[in-house]
């Protein structure tokens, strides 16, 4: 368990909280579905509706840096990553709430730069800002509520993956994590220009790709066993989905599909030790889909959208351990080495 897990599930013994799966019905109070421990809360909101809810920080100095990260950048990545965890558990993204703290010296130029973002992300992912708090603070924080909507229980879980499904991503994972370390690793005077040149490349990291459309599909034909999507990197977030689960897996390492970094990139890939591998695996922020299918249901997936962007990486077993086969046959234990905040440096 986590040091981030951990403190969650203190959090969840120390006040009256819903935890997990409830049946509704088991008590007249009770109208959860789904409590903590999961990329979202589900509600009941009536005989034809589920709600469901998540929240999510977005901080200076820890998921971003106001001095290289472009403010609209900021603002597109802060709504985009909430509703990710919408998209995880198959539901139609609707509303959210935004609670936003700034400096002084932030209320201008840098504020309008943050809300075209912002804008642009509700516009592409189909939302509607209907509240929220402003306030002065010493550095930047965003607090985003995101409210989306799925047929009763219909909403796909992280505890629903059982021995025999195949396990499947989106995309190609370690893209955002390349990204990062470009920004990072220039010079300040440069990375206006950095960005300018790099948009392709840095894409991925500055404004992802969001997958709410596949999310609806597999939801609403009951196809995937469990999902998650993939914020903390693959390492963690099969290791989330497997525990809620309990279950085990065995991942293919050649079937990852992971960053290429082009040859212009090759001197700063060797200076700082990037591995498309390793980055694919921990990297973290792809806000990719991860997800699991009864191999009953796996032809279903020809007529997904995106189809052509789905990758079958893997299998559920059972047991408790998460295994990597590498390409000569070797399996090993992959350990969870993602993004933890919680964790010792």
């Amino acid at each position: 368990m986590g040091r981030e897990d951990q403190l969650i599930k203190e959090l969840a013994l120390a006040v009256p909280s819903e935890v997990g799966a409830h049946v509704i019905g088991r008590s007249f109070r009770s109208r959860v579905r789904l409590g903590i421990g999961d990329d979202a809360a589900v509600v009941v909101a009536g005989q034809n509706t589920d709600f469901v809810v998540t929240c999510d920080a977005f901080l200076e100095g820890v998921h971003f840096l106001a001095d290289r990260h472009p403010p609209d950048s900021v603002g597109y990545k802060s709504l985009a990553r909430a509703t990710s965890d919408i998209a995880a558990m198959g539901a139609a993204p609707r509303f959210f709430l935004l609670a936003l703290a700034l400096p002084q010296d932030r209320t201008g130029k840098w504020l309008g730069g943050f809300l075209r973002g912002i804008g642009r992300a509700a516009r592409e992912l189909g939302v509607r800002l209907i509240g929220g708090d402003t306030t002065r603070f010493p550095s930047i924080s965003i607090g985003i509520t995101v409210f989306g909507e799925a047929a009763p229980g219909h909403a796909i879980a992280r505890a629903g993956a059982r021995p025999g499904d195949i396990l499947y991503v989106t995309g190609r994972l370690g893209q955002a994590r390349l990204g990062l370390e470009i920004i990072r690793s220039c010079p300040l005077s440069r990375v206006k220009r950095v960005v300018r040149g790099h948009s392709r490349l840095l894409r991925r990291h500055l404004y992802p790709r969001i997958r709410a459309g596949l999310g609806e599909w597999l939801a609403k034909r009951r196809i995937a066993s469990a999902m998650i999507d993939v914020s903390d990197g693959l390492s963690t977030d099969l290791d989330h989905l497997c525990a809620a689960s309990g279950v085990g897996a065995r991942v293919w390492s050649e079937r990852i599909p992971h960053v290429e970094i082009p040859a212009a990139q090759a001197h700063l890939a060797r200076k700082l030790k990037l591995d498309p591998l390793e980055m694919a695996l921990h990297g973290g922020d792809d806000y990719e889909l991860l997800f699991t299918v009864p191999r009953p249901l796996a032809a279903r997936l020809q007529r997904a959208p995106e189809f052509s962007d789905i990758t079958a990486i893997g299998e559920i077993e059972r047991g408790k351990q998460v295994l990597l086969v590498d390409a000569d046959g070797r399996a090993n234990p992959l350990k969870p080495a993602g993004w933890d905040p919680f964790r010792k440096k």
